[in-house]
């Protein structure tokens, strides 16, 4: 049983998950710092706010005004957009890269998969095995 688990925890994959996870969190770190400093504050200077965590739209209710955190949700995707950025162009494109490389390196040809019928095909080939099932008369 033990074996079986430190060949799952040995396996490249396993470890790629959890170096891909720390570089991930500390990217995500730097990223969010200079989306909350930098990059709001000035999309913050065109809302009326000032600031655009703060701001919201209020929309009247019976009884009260509910404020819709418009800002909150617009520095989210920002944040969001930044870190998927940086993640696929400073991890995803030079891994992509170097798997390239290596393969042309060493003379790895992708073969690639023959295309697939076209439904026309398929019919005709359903029709043929399901006149071959009847019995002839």
């Amino acid at each position: 049983m033990l074996q079986g688990f430190r060949d799952f925890i040995t396996r490249g994959n396993v470890i790629d998950l959890a170096v891909a996870v720390i570089i991930g969190a500390a990217f995500t770190a730097i990223v969010t710092a200079i989306v909350e400093n930098f990059v709001n504050p000035l999309i913050g200077a065109l809302v009326p706010s000032g600031n655009l965590g703060d701001w919201v739209i209020p929309v009247p209710g019976v009884f009260a005004t509910a404020n819709f955190g418009i800002g909150a949700i617009i520095s989210a995707i920002i944040n969001f957009l930044a870190v998927a950025a940086v993640v696929y162009f400073l991890l995803i494109v030079p891994m992509n890269k170097l798997a390239e490389r290596r393969a042309a390196r060493l003379g790895v040809v992708e073969e690639t998969a023959p295309a697939a019928p076209t439904q026309e095909e398929l019919l005709a080939e359903i029709r043929d095995l399901l006149a071959s099932q009847q019995p002839r008369a």
